[in-house]
């Protein structure tokens, strides 16, 4: 047992809320993660760098196992995403954040 177990459970009722999934070909249903829109730096087409929001959904492991890609996210704020990628957040906790990268989508 890791020392940071608990951790993310703790963080994710604290500051998460209930988002939407729907992933494919399944009926939509609500989880308790948190949602950020991170601020990134990025290359403009000139090579110079700019800002811009990056929308991600941190959930612990042990509440969702895996999003896949395309899975339908709506986290409350009017918008909808869906899920690009995952990555585990590096906890060596059972309960960890997996990190899913967003990408805004017309609903």
């Amino acid at each position: 047992m890791s020392i940071f177990a608990g951790v993310s459970g703790v963080l994710n009722g604290g500051f998460g809320a209930s988002v939407t999934i729907t992933p494919d070909g399944e009926a939509a249903r609500a989880i308790q993660a948190v949602f950020r829109e991170n601020p990134v730096t990025v290359p403009d087409g000139d090579g110079r760098e700019i800002v811009t929001v990056l929308p991600v959904l941190s959930v612990p492991r042990d509440v969702e196992t895996s999003l896949a890609s395309g899975t339908v996210v709506e986290p409350g704020n009017g918008r909808t995403y869906q899920v690009v990628n995952g990555l585990p957040s590096g906890s060596p906790a059972d309960d960890g954040f997996t990190i899913y990268e967003l990408e805004e989508i017309d609903p």
